[in-house]
C-alpha cells in the first residue's frame, strides 16, 4: 500500500499538522469528481484492503494525500472500466512495484464482444453487461438472481444494467456481511422509488415545457432534488438511531 506519513495522529491539532483528512474531508474531496460516492463506499474500499487509512487513538480514520489519490484511481478504474476488484487490486500492486500495466480498453460494440457485455461511448447512457457487473460485484449468478427477485438490481435491457448498478451491488455485498439479506432491504426499496416518485413529480413540468432550455435544466434539477432526498434521507436514518459517523 502507499506509505502514509509517519508520527502520530490525534483527533485535533496533531492530525491537521500532519496533513491527514477525516473520511468525510475525503469524502467532500472525491465528490467533486465522483458525486455518487458516499461514506459506505469508501469504507467499502477499505474493507476490501484498496486503501489502508490510519487511526486516531479513538479510531477515527485519517487519510492521506496519497490515499485520496488512490481511492480516485479505484473509483476511476470501475467508472471508466468496471474492472473487478481483485483486477484493481493487483494493478494497484503492480503500480507500486513500478511496472507499467495499461488498463484494459472499453469494449465496444462490434468487437467480437457479447453486445451486452459492451459499454456505449455516450457517458449519460454508460451500461454494464451482466458477465461484468458479476465480476465487479464478486458474486455469482445465483446471489444476483436473488437480488433482482426483491427489486434491487433491476436490468435496463436484455442483460445490461445502467452504471449505478455496480455501486448497488458493492453495498448490498457490504450489508450482507452484517447479516442484512435482500429480503430485509424491500423497505427501503420502496421507499427509493417514493423519493424518486417525488423528484419526477417536480420535475415533470420542466420536461414538458415548450422551451428547449427549461426542458434541459430538468436534468440538472434532478441531480439536484436526488442529491438532497439522499442526504435527507441519510440525516433521518442518522437522527433515528442517533449516531453520528466519523
Amino acid at each position: 500500500m502507499l506509505q502514509t506519513p509517519s508520527g502520530g495522529a490525534g483527533d485535533g491539532a496533531a492530525a491537521a499538522d500532519t496533513g491527514l483528512m477525516s473520511i468525510g474531508a475525503v469524502l467532500n474531496v472525491l465528490r467533486e469528481e465522483f458525486p455518487e460516492v458516499t461514506i459506505s463506499k469508501i469504507r467499502f474500499l477499505e474493507s476490501e484492503g484498496l486503501v489502508e487509512p490510519r487511526r486516531t487513538p479513538s479510531g477515527y480514520r485519517k487519510f492521506s494525500t496519497g490515499d485520496v489519490e488512490r481511492l480516485g484511481h479505484v473509483l476511476r478504474m470501475q467508472r471508466d472500466h468496471y474492472l473487478p476488484l481483485k483486477v484493481i487490486r493487483e494493478h494497484l500492486a503492480a503500480m507500486e512495484r513500478g511496472e507499467a500495466v495499461p488498463l484494459p480498453a472499453l469494449s465496444r460494440p462490434g468487437d467480437g464482444e457479447d453486445p451486452a457485455e459492451s459499454v456505449p461511448d455516450t457517458p449519460a447512457a454508460a451500461r454494464i453487461g451482466r458477465g461484468r457487473l458479476l465480476a465487479a460485484a464478486g458474486v455469482d449468478e445465483q446471489r444476483l438472481a436473488e437480488w433482482e427477485s426483491y427489486g434491487l438490481l433491476v436490468p435496463v435491457g436484455d442483460g445490461v444494467y445502467d452504471a449505478e448498478a455496480v455501486t448497488v451491488a458493492g453495498l448490498l455485498t457490504e450489508l450482507g456481511r452484517y447479516g442484512i439479506e435482500p429480503r430485509h432491504l424491500r423497505a427501503m426499496k420502496a421507499a427509493a422509488e417514493r423519493e424518486a416518485g417525488l423528484v419526477e413529480q417536480v420535475v415533470a413540468p420542466l420536461r414538458r415545457h415548450r422551451n428547449p432550455q427549461t426542458r434541459a435544466h430538468a436534468e440538472d434539477r434532478t441531480k439536484e432534488l436526488a442529491s438532497l432526498t439522499v442526504k435527507l434521507h441519510a440525516a433521518l436514518v442518522r437522527s433515528a438511531l442517533g449516531v453520528r459517523l466519523p
